[in-house]
């Protein structure tokens, strides 16, 4: 059966059910989970830009992202201790989250991965896209889809 949970999270309130029911399950089947923030890389500089002015964006960029993430996954792993179950926490920095999600998951040994999806329709997949919709499309994991 399924032993580690992979479940991407962004410390949205959509993320926070992706983890109250990933911890549920993971409780009934005995199994661990990894959570997993994606954080965008640092914005590139624009015309004009100075290097040292650059740099020190780029520092405050990193800074602000591995707080955010330490944030979610401290988070998510006190509920899962709460519960019982076992946790680890990683993050990665890139703006290609799909890939990241499922080379993550391979590389962690998961074996489903645990989602949440806004069910935003047609339009607003066209709009904004769907990072679920894509991970499902890629993936050769099982896919838990939360609505």
């Amino acid at each position: 059966m399924y032993r580690n949970l992979f479940v991407p999270v962004d410390g949205s309130a959509l993320s926070e059910r992706a983890m109250v029911a990933s911890i549920d399950l993971a409780k009934q089947l005995g199994a661990a989970i990894t959570g997993f923030v994606v954080e965008p890389d640092a914005p590139l500089p624009t015309v004009g830009t100075q290097l040292p002015a650059y740099e020190k964006q780029t520092e405050k960029h990193i800074e602000r992202t591995d707080t955010h993430a330490h944030k979610v996954l401290t988070h998510f792993q006190i509920k899962a201790a709460e519960a019982g179950v076992e946790f680890h926490g990683l993050h990665a920095r890139t703006d290609g989250v799909d890939r990241a999600i499922i080379e993550q998951a391979e590389q962690s040994g998961c074996d489903m991965i645990v989602m949440v999806t806004h069910g935003r329709g047609t339009l607003g997949e066209l709009v904004f896209g769907s990072h679920t919709k894509n991970v499902l499309a890629r993936s050769k994991l099982p896919l838990l889809v939360l609505h």
